[in-house]
């Protein structure tokens, strides 16, 4: 197996159906052991390797991740974008391809970082650099953070870590798991670091089971019920002018015959028209959910002046009845709400031109939404996937909610890992989530990241249910990253110094 680790094709091949295990260990698959062998491969495939080589490599196997768990995007392309075949299957391997250069970057600093002479800090350091660059993924260009390795521990027997250090603690205690036990071999011969070794090799499994389902956080309030509307509404139908009447008399149709709830919930942009046009359709339903003692909270486009006094529009959300205000996107999705480099881009492809893709950012420090009297955390759509910037929002909130459109994305496996990431932001913040799709999935989920409700997906669907407001903070609000940012530092400081003196010692 010494072709594992020298540079060629076997390798980088290896390399490249490394990465697309990390995609089977997470939703819909879940098969979660795949994800410590997709960073091992990894892991022993560098082990040699010099700059151009791990460069290469680290490509590989970001490809053979993005290709395998990303190319869904391919159906908003063809299907909604209105591109060819050709194109939209080039499109989304440059996407791939494009994506794959943050484990290039991987691979060319792990190629300056690694010590040959200490296994035990490389493995250490591996990991760390792994959630430096995961970090960076999340953030380069408004980010990516999909696929991060940590959610395959969503039911799995490190999920009790989610509430203390999110999914960064479990990508990281993954990945060092990983290179412990490809390291073992090595250390055997070193009692004192084989002893070390295996202590940090237990003590994520064992305080991952400890915390299991341990309560961070408590009731604030008494149980509210929800009635969450699935419309269904055909993609290719959503922003036609001449189905504008029907989409608004199914929300209203389907919420005037639910059952009596505390508070209503329709997707994103389930009004898809601008708030001010729709100003008669919405007081309707304020008196509606006023007369039904309910607080109603919808997706609905909103056109306003930004700080400079320029008239920007929003991807909002809008509360009616017995709640209280209008909450702006922050994370906008790239091409699907706005065009990087649109004055070269716009007018090149039909793609380039999707409806509602020139959305602005809302600005941050957003008041929360009020329902029923308790603070709600909205997130629509993709902002859910940020865990940093879904911290904050949770922290002053009572009660989670996250509003799609993920029609998009057709019966891909986009929807699913979507979902998924839901569930781990209800886990890391103790607090029940509501959420609402257009085609599904349409769920509840309780604070330890389970579903307890759901509708099938593709159908119209009321779903109906109860979430508990809750209070307190798990140790990831209240400390979010930053004692494993520190953590992280150290390591690859001492690896860097290690590395040094190595060189001079030469």
């Amino acid at each position: 197996m010494r072709w594992m680790t020298r540079p060629g094709w076997p390798g980088n091949l290896l390399a490249m159906a490394g990465g697309a295990l990390t995609t089977l260990s997470l939703a819909p698959f879940d098969i979660w052991p795949l994800a410590f062998l997709s960073i091992a491969l990894l892991y022993l495939g560098l082990r040699t390797l010099g700059p151009k080589h791990a460069t290469q490599r680290g490509w590989c196997y970001g490809f053979g991740l993005f290709s395998s768990g990303v190319s869904w995007v391919y159906v908003s392309i063809h299907d909604f974008g209105a591109a060819s075949p050709p194109l939209a299957g080039a499109l989304t391997l440059g996407f791939v391809a494009g994506l794959a250069l943050f484990f290039a970057l991987f691979g060319w600093l792990w190629s300056r970082l690694r010590h040959e002479q200490a296994p035990l800090t490389n493995a250490l350091a591996f990991a760390a650099l792994w959630l430096v660059l995961d970090a960076l993924r999340g953030w380069v260009l408004t980010g990516f953070p999909w696929l991060y390795a940590g959610y395959s521990q969503l039911e799995g027997p490190l999920a009790g870590l989610a509430p203390v250090g999110g999914i960064w603690l479990l990508t990281f205690a993954i990945a060092l798991s990983a290179t412990l036990l490809a390291e073992l071999p090595r250390l055997y011969a070193n009692k004192l670091a084989f002893g070390g070794a295996l202590v940090l090799l237990a003590a994520p499994w064992l305080a991952g089971l400890a915390l299991d389902e341990h309560a961070w956080t408590e009731s604030s309030g008494k149980q509210l019920s929800v009635a969450a509307v699935q419309g269904n509404v055909a993609q290719s139908l959503k922003w036609d002018p001449k189905q504008l009447e029907m989409q608004l008399l199914l929300y209203r149709d389907m919420s005037f015959a639910s059952r009596p709830a505390d508070l209503i919930i329709w997707p994103e942009t389930a009004v898809p028209i601008l708030k001010e046009h729709a100003a008669g359709y919405l007081s309707m339903m304020d008196g509606f959910a006023r007369d039904r003692e309910s607080a109603l909270i919808t997706g609905v486009p909103v056109r306003q002046r930004n700080a400079e006094g320029e008239l920007r529009y929003y991807n909002g959300l809008t509360t009616a009845g017995d709640g209280e205000g209008t909450y702006l996107k922050q994370k906008l999705v790239p091409f699907g709400e706005y065009v990087p480099l649109q004055d070269l881009l716009r007018g090149l492809i039909t793609f380039f031109d999707l409806p509602m893709s020139n959305f602005a950012r809302g600005e941050p420090g957003q008041a929360l939404l009020t329902a029923k009297g308790y603070r709600i955390a909205p997130f629509i759509c993709y902002e859910v996937v940020y865990p940093e910037f879904a911290a904050d929002l949770a922290a002053d909130s009572d009660i989670l909610l996250t509003v799609s459109n993920d029609a998009w994305f057709g019966r891909s496996i986009g929807p699913l890992q979507h979902l998924q990431m839901a569930q781990m932001r209800a886990l890391e913040a103790g607090r029940w989530m509501i959420r609402a799709t257009n085609n599904g999935v349409t769920v509840l989920i309780d604070p330890f990241g389970r579903i307890t409700e759901q509708v099938p997906a593709f159908e119209q669907a009321v779903l109906y249910g109860e979430v508990t407001p809750m209070q307190g903070l798990t140790p990831y609000l209240q400390w979010r990253s930053w004692p494993l940012i520190a953590v992280c530092v150290l390591l690859l400081g001492w690896a860097l110094v290690l590395r040094r003196k190595d060189q001079q010692g030469a």
